[in-house]
């Protein structure tokens, strides 16, 4: 039987995911918790509820009807949910025509994850593109990683893992066999600071970072810039001069902060998120300078 992994999004046509045109398959579930996290659907391993109350129809009840343990409310053209009464059931979900209410996250085998992938075949050839595995966290879910990544090389595509690196460096040597790309997100170098905003050591993640570099595999390293977190001169010199002594790591992406995340995390769990902004442009222009000049190649991510 196949194995089940719980997957919260696939994207068809990515092409901000790794080279060419891609499928971006998203992992449900993270090991860390970052505050400013643009994908907070992607934290919990658990299947939850989104509420768009925009997206409501004023003169439908079809959810109402549906929700057998009363948890939904109407007001004017508004739908609310008592998340205290819901059961996850997914029945008013089914039933919304509007997506105002659905499920977030479910749960797929490899070969419905492969039936989706297939769809994008004839673009992965002619873009230099494949299949990436993001969340998340798609090392949280190792054993279904390891068998849709085998299944993508079985059919000849292109893989990468957009990974935070926190993982056993057992799972990380198993998955760097079988992945050609690995998108690495290094957010702190002070552990300390790594601990009290994230809520993890970042030891084993720089511990794998280099672990890859060892295998001698393909790595972008990926440096989320959000304003008061890490965009200040001392955290972008303790950057640079890790990823320097690392070695192996030649392309790096700055990924200025956006603010698309604060919208799902009210939708999904009802609780405003932690405010944060994007640096100055004129220090990621900085940024990107001070890094090539220490020979990285250097682009600027979405």
């Amino acid at each position: 039987m196949s194995r089940l992994g719980t997957v919260f999004d696939i994207r068809r046509y990515s092409v901000h995911d790794g080279p060419g045109i891609r499928t971006t398959v998203f992992f449900k579930g993270c090991p860390l918790r970052c505050p400013w996290c643009h994908n907070p659907e992607g934290l919990s391993q658990e299947i939850e509820i989104m509420v768009k109350a925009g997206l409501c129809i004023a003169e439908c009840r079809e959810c109402l009807a549906a929700c057998r343990p009363k948890a939904l409310s109407k007001s004017m053209k508004s739908v609310r949910l008592n998340r205290a009464l819901c059961t996850l059931c997914g029945e008013c979900a089914e039933v919304c025509p509007t997506e105002a209410v659905r499920m977030v996250g479910r749960r797929m085998t490899v070969s419905e994850v492969m039936t989706e992938v297939e769809k994008d075949r004839v673009f992965y050839g002619q873009s230099g593109g494949g299949v990436t595995f993001s969340g998340g966290e798609p090392l949280l879910q190792p054993q279904f990683l390891r068998e849709v990544l085998d299944a993508c090389r079985e059919r000849g595509f292109h893989t990468a893992v957009d990974t935070c690196g926190f993982a056993s460096p057992e799972i990380m040597a198993d998955i760097a066999r079988r992945a050609d790309l690995f998108l690495y997100d290094v957010k702190l170098i002070d552990d300390s600071r790594h601990r009290k905003i994230v809520g993890e050591s970042n030891g084993p993640i720089l511990d794998n970072l280099r672990g890859l570099v060892r295998l001698g595999k393909d790595i972008m390293a990926r440096i989320p810039l959000v304003a008061g977190v890490n965009s200040d001169e001392a955290s972008l010199r303790e950057m640079a001069d890790f990823l320097e002594s690392v070695g192996g790591i030649r392309r790096i992406s700055l990924l200025p902060y956006h603010a698309l995340g604060k919208g799902k995390s009210w939708r999904l769990h009802g609780k405003r998120p932690a405010v944060f902004q994007a640096p100055p442009e004129e220090f990621v222009a900085a940024a990107r300078k001070e890094l090539e000049k220490r020979g990285f190649e250097v682009v600027r991510g979405e």
